[in-house]
């Protein structure tokens, strides 16, 4: 598998709000946490509710991949991301552990950091 291929494809459907398409990304039996779902959110239905809750109430964000690096069994990636149009309502640094199992996300835990003005000078 071609992770930075890989990874660049799932961040422009995260970019694009493609929710379809995005849990096509995902396992029928994932785990998916984020900071507004510590605990995770298990199973692709339940991730796709959670999808088009989260993309219906957030600007438009995009994703820019940074960096992957290849672990056993699949990857962590470190990307970018402007939230609103040009980052005009914020820019955030994200890291994602990402476990693939039959060419699907098994398990995905996503760590973000804001980003104050003065960090991207």
């Amino acid at each position: 598998m071609d992770i930075e291929r890989f990874n660049a494809d799932w961040l422009q459907a995260w970019t694009d709000k493609d929710v379809d398409r995005l849990v096509g990304f995902y396992a029928a039996d994932t785990v998916y946490k984020d900071p507004q779902v510590p605990h995770g959110i298990e199973g692709r239905e339940a991730l796709r509710s959670y999808l088009q809750t989260l993309f219906s109430s957030t600007p438009p964000m995009t994703y820019l991949p940074e960096m992957v690096w290849a672990i056993q069994g699949g990857f962590c990636g470190r990307w970018y991301c402007d939230i609103g149009d040009g980052g005009k309502e914020g820019k955030m640094r994200g890291f994602d552990l990402v476990l693939i199992e039959n060419s699907l996300i098994k398990h995905n835990e996503v760590y973000v950091h804001p980003l104050s003005e003065a960090a991207n000078a």
